[in-house]
């Protein structure tokens, strides 16, 4: 360890927590060489001071109670697992798991205690997703997996003979679904999913469609992408299956997630799969394929198959749409992999139908439709998910322009910006700078802001907003949505959608059955764009085209 100046070292024993979080945060954005001495730094010392195992009554001393000896202990593990030190982490998660019943730990539900082992269960699914990510070596990884079904199945058997909301079933499914990839030998009969659901499709519905592919769907995707990480909150597997089936009975049946949003994948291939028929064949599932690193292997038929099949797996059997995400066009395999994705949909249709990009370029999606052209005859794709807001119009440069000229479609997200372009941000301070209380999309998307211009230019815009939505009864964040909607090559707008945590379902709603007037837009676009384009312009100057900010991290 190199020496720490003097002056640095009393800045760092006297800043402000919060602000030593901002700057981290900030030290974190300015590339993936920092983020690396970061990690390693951080797994050095969570390796040279490991947390211990606390005696089970100290974690749990009294019936529905949440100690701080428990809370403490959980937020190193959270820390262990999230810096990919899944296998040390391990062996304190089964602690806490079996802590419950040797501490025989009672509790009601929606009580402190009821809570927190709900956010247990995340943490749970979160380290089977970083193992998967890991893939430690054969041995440890049974290991692990046993020591998991061990604690598990004690905890399950606990609360059925004392009478408890048995509270780890979405970590339970996640242990067995990491099971069946990496040790199939090693699987658990389910242990949620099971009977019919009965939820039923709306006799009519407000909601606007569009058509992608063969289907028409609804111009509201619901995002999943918050099951990515607990800091948005935690839901029991009961809580977010209601919410589903709320969802889909509003006219919301279309859903987006990936391969790494947590257990999203698995939460709606189980739910899909206990649909009556007919609501089963109105829902849309969309996932992801993203690609961070090189991939080791030859581009073959067999193998994008297989990459295929494990999405499907998840989803109880298949995917409406298969998006794909690839890190670095220098890299030209991605090519090839679509023409595979895209022969697949031919050849295996029980699989998989439609195929999309994920934070492409405008440059490198006309390139991959050009290639499709050339190698198969069609261009194959239906779709580009991309970032497209008020305060983000990089895609009016260049990408609504490429999707036109090859019918493709845009599925964009952050047209709320993590909720800032809310009738509640309107007349409010700006948030501090150490980003104190903000979600992790709250954090992504002031940043975007910043990009964009000052706060009292955000200030002005959403009186523009306000405006419009005051004519129309509905609120900022339905107009900052329509603005989206009524852009070209635009399809859908996706919303993130915490399920079990929050529900929006009946506002969104107030975003269709109605359209802005073109004095309306040229008013949101003097503010939101500026009056010669300069604030798209300066945005994209700074950001790059779409995605480009996802690939700056790998570089």
């Amino acid at each position: 360890m190199g020496h720490i100046n003097m002056m640095d070292d009393v800045i760092i024993g006297n800043l402000p927590p919060e602000h030593i979080r901002s700057v981290v945060r900030s030290l974190l954005s300015t590339g993936p060489e920092v983020q690396a001495v970061f990690r390693d730094s951080v797994r050095q010392r969570l390796r040279d001071f490991p947390p211990g195992l606390p005696p089970p009554n100290e974690l749990f001393p009294f019936p529905d109670m949440v100690s701080p000896a428990c809370a403490d202990y959980l937020a190193v593990i959270r820390c262990t697992f999230s810096a990919k030190l899944v296998i040390e982490a391990v062996p304190s998660m089964c602690h806490v798991i079996e802590a419950v019943p040797r501490a025989k730990a009672s509790w009601v539900s929606g009580s402190p205690l009821d809570q927190m082992l709900e956010r247990v269960d995340g943490d749970v699914v979160q380290a089977m997703q970083a193992i998967k990510e890991v893939s430690p070596s054969a041995a440890e990884l049974e290991t692990s997996l046993d020591a998991m079904f061990a604690a598990l199945a004690k905890c399950q058997s606990y609360c059925e003979a004392a009478g408890l909301r048995y509270p780890f079933q979405r970590g339970t499914r996640q242990v067995q679904d990491t099971a069946s990839l990496l040790l199939p030998s090693k699987q658990l009969a389910k242990a949620i999913g099971i009977g019919a659901l009965d939820v039923k499709l709306p006799t009519s519905s407000e909601v606007e469609t569009f058509r992608i592919g063969e289907r028409e769907l609804p111009r509201l995707f619901n995002g999943l992408w918050q099951m990515a990480s607990p800091e948005w909150g935690s839901s029991s597997a009961e809580q977010q299956e209601q919410a589903l089936a709320t969802l889909v009975e509003s006219g919301f049946t279309a859903f987006d997630m990936s391969d790494h949003y947590g257990d999203a994948e698995l939460v709606c291939g189980d739910f899909r799969a206990r649909l009556p028929e007919e609501v089963r064949n109105a829902t849309y599932m969309a996932t992801k394929w993203c690609v961070f690193r090189d991939i080791q292997t030859p581009v073959t038929t067999d193998w994008v198959l297989s990459q295929v099949k494990e999405r499907c797996r998840r989803l109880s059997g298949r995917a409406d749409m298969l998006q794909f995400h690839w890190y670095d066009y220098e890299k030209k395999e991605y090519l090839d992999i679509l023409v595979e994705l895209v022969s697949i949909t031919k050849s295996h249709p029980e699989l998989v139908t439609d195929i999309g990009l994920c934070n492409f370029d405008s440059q490198h999606t006309a390139e991959a439709c050009e290639y499709l052209l050339a190698k198969t005859g069609s261009v194959g794709l239906v779709s580009n998910q991309v970032q497209f807001s008020v305060l983000d119009s990089r895609p009016l440069k260049e990408m609504v322009h490429v999707c036109a000229k090859y019918n493709i479609k845009l599925l964009t997200y952050g047209s709320f910006c993590g909720g800032f372009l809310a009738d509640k941000w309107l007349n409010h301070p700006a948030p501090p700078d150490s980003y104190g209380g903000l979600t992790p999309s709250q954090r992504k998307y002031l940043d975007t802001l910043h990009t964009w211009g000052t706060w009292t230019e955000f200030q002005e815009l959403l009186a523009v907003l306000e405006s419009v939505a005051g004519k129309r009864s509905v609120g900022v964040a339905n107009v900052a949505a329509r603005w989206v909607l009524q852009q070209k090559a635009v399809g859908a707008v996706l919303v993130g959608t915490r399920l079990g945590v929050s529900a929006h379902g009946a506002d969104n709603i107030a975003t269709f059955g109605w359209e802005l007037t073109e004095d309306e837009i040229a008013a949101i676009n003097a503010g939101a764009l500026g009056e010669k384009g300069e604030k798209t312009d300066a945005v994209f100057a700074s950001m790059g085209d779409c995605g480009q900010e996802y690939r700056n991290m790998h570089k």
